[in-house]
């Protein structure tokens, strides 16, 4: 089955008009996009958008040959010429299935928002699923069979990517492609790098994609270390990069700290940020965590757990520190490398970037940031990915 996508972008498409922010400035060329549409083996067209017929030029294509129209937004989109010889644009009712002269097999997909899915099988069996805009799957079965390829709103909906794979509808080897591309993230390097942590990609406008072939599903890095000053995003880039994925295990190691009343509106803005289907746990005691098998671990951060673990070998009292303490921290870093290394989890890690300022006043705080050092030193040399958050933006260190 083949497809081609005459746009890739939101309804309004991208760069939107009249708009001035910094990402739809950014988006000419091949950055710009259309309002997403699909063709699919040149028989089947999904959503019909302004300019249809000159994208499919574009592309080679033409839509003398459109069997078939079906819409996913949730109204009739905007308004737009029917190009001569293509039907008239319809929709298929939830749950109901339409065969195609050609061999298709369409059946829409219930959504948890207004729109619908579109879940096709070529006349060879691959299978493709196609998501509407701001829209994930209602009432998923499991288990289910992987589909080849996978269209939605990842940037938009990232759990709808988590519900699927919950179920077992995306694999690694379904291709994820990311449509209805907004300008809430920026074009380019950037939105390349966000999808792939997702295990998904963009292609531009016009591209043709043969449905069933994974050679370019990008791999999702099993370790990633992420770091950055206070205030510089590092959480909410950790939390992002697994956010489509079900059943993550949060691990915070600041405690509760009770009767600190900032500290709980810090927890509490973390917890509200995070997906409802996630678990968290209190805890240190990450080596056991990381040799459980199970689902993606998020570890926010390693900072706090160097604090409880140099409080725990009196590492602020210089004879404690000089007559074994120091011996005692090297060891228990070197089994939570070691454990990093040898884990079958997908595992994120946040970090503090200190020692890059002011000299700490104190031997005490020479000695943590000394440490807090080698500790991100010794944790990234384990990681596929390693990243450094910086007013928000993240540079990618290595992977």
């Amino acid at each position: 089955m083949e497809l081609t996508l005459l746009g890739t972008g939101a309804p309004a498409g991208l760069p939107r008009p009249d708009c001035p922010c910094a990402a739809c400035a950014a988006a000419l060329g091949p950055d710009s996009r259309a309002a997403t549409a699909l063709l699919l083996d040149g028989a089947l067209l999904l959503d019909l958008t302004p300019g249809a017929a000159f994208a499919a030029a574009r592309a080679g294509r033409s839509l003398t040959g459109v069997r078939q129209v079906l819409l996913s937004h949730p109204h009739d989109g905007p308004a737009v010429e029917v190009p001569a010889g293509v039907p008239q644009p319809g929709r298929v009712p939830d749950r109901q299935e339409l065969t195609l002269l050609t061999g298709h097999r369409v059946r829409a997909v219930a959504m948890d928002a207004p729109g619908t899915g579109y879940a096709v099988t070529g006349p060879e069996g691959q299978r493709l699923l196609y998501l509407p805009p701001g829209g994930a799957p209602a009432g998923l079965a499991e288990p289910a069979e992987p589909y080849d390829m996978v269209l939605a709103d990842v940037t938009g909906r990232p759990d709808a990517l988590a519900k699927l794979r919950a179920v077992g509808a995306v694999g690694p080897t379904t291709d994820v492609v990311a449509v209805h591309l907004d300008h809430d993230v920026p074009p380019g390097p950037e939105l390349g790098r966000r999808l792939a942590a997702a295990g998904a990609r963009a292609v531009p406008d016009g591209a043709t994609l043969a449905v069933g072939a994974y050679e370019d599903v990008p791999d999702v890095p099993r370790r990633t270390l992420v770091l950055g000053g206070a205030r510089s995003g590092k959480s909410v880039e950790a939390e992002r990069r697994l956010e489509a994925f079900p059943d993550v295990l949060y691990v915070a190691t600041g405690g509760s700290r009770n009767g600190d009343t900032e500290w709980s509106v810090r927890v509490a803005a973390h917890r509200e940020r995070r997906p409802g289907s996630w678990q968290t746990v209190e805890t240190c005691d990450l080596v056991p965590l990381l040799a459980q098998e199970g689902p993606p671990v998020l570890v926010d951060c390693l900072s706090l757990w160097l604090t409880d673990a140099m409080d725990s070998v009196g590492a602020w009292d210089d004879a404690v520190w000089a007559e074994r303490g120091e011996k005692a921290l090297r060891e228990r870093v070197r089994e939570l490398t070691e454990a990093v290394r040898s884990s079958r989890r997908a595992v994120v890690a946040v970090s503090n970037e200190v020692g890059s300022g002011i000299v700490p006043a104190t031997a005490s705080g020479r000695r943590y940031r000394d440490e807090l050092g080698r500790l991100n030193a010794g944790f990234a040399e384990q990681c596929e990915q390693v990243l450094l958050v910086v007013a928000g933006q993240a540079l990618v260190l290595r992977g």
